[in-house]
């Protein structure tokens, strides 16, 4: 065999082995979630949907979610994306702006966008206190 045939060949082999190794990280990370996932838990949905398991019926896959007091919608169980610790939250400050500094690394958190609604005025007073400190 020449060179250029084993080096084709563990190229493959490297490949596949990441293939796997990608899939079995993937079905642990999945059944880890379907662990977290049970009656009380505070979820997020595939589609950016924050609510709370009501009832769960295991052989429709069915999961009545209350998004809002006295709001239950009903979702496929495989929709729920993540479990929402309270390690999860992000702090937020006085005007609804997202402490970045203490925020979680998590890229669903981070690759949010922060609209800052404040005024001019409003901003130019809090760079003046970071200033200060």
């Amino acid at each position: 065999m020449d060179p250029l045939t084993l080096g084709m060949l563990a190229i493959l082999a490297v490949l596949i082995f990441f293939m796997f190794r990608n899939g079995q990280k993937r079905k642990r990370d999945q059944e880890a979630l379907q662990s977290k996932v049970a009656p009380g838990a505070e979820v997020m949905t595939n589609f950016g949907l924050f609510g709370t398991i009501l009832t769960m019926d295991e052989d429709d896959n069915k999961v009545a979610l209350e998004v809002a007091p006295g709001t239950v919608l009903t979702v496929h169980r495989q929709t729920i994306a993540r479990v929402i610790d309270d390690v999860d939250a992000a702090p937020v400050d006085d005007h609804g702006i997202v402490d970045e500094s203490t925020s979680s690394t998590d890229p669903l958190v981070a690759s949010e966008p922060v609209i800052d609604v404040r005024t001019d005025a409003e901003k130019q007073a809090d760079a003046e206190k970071k200033s200060d400190n």
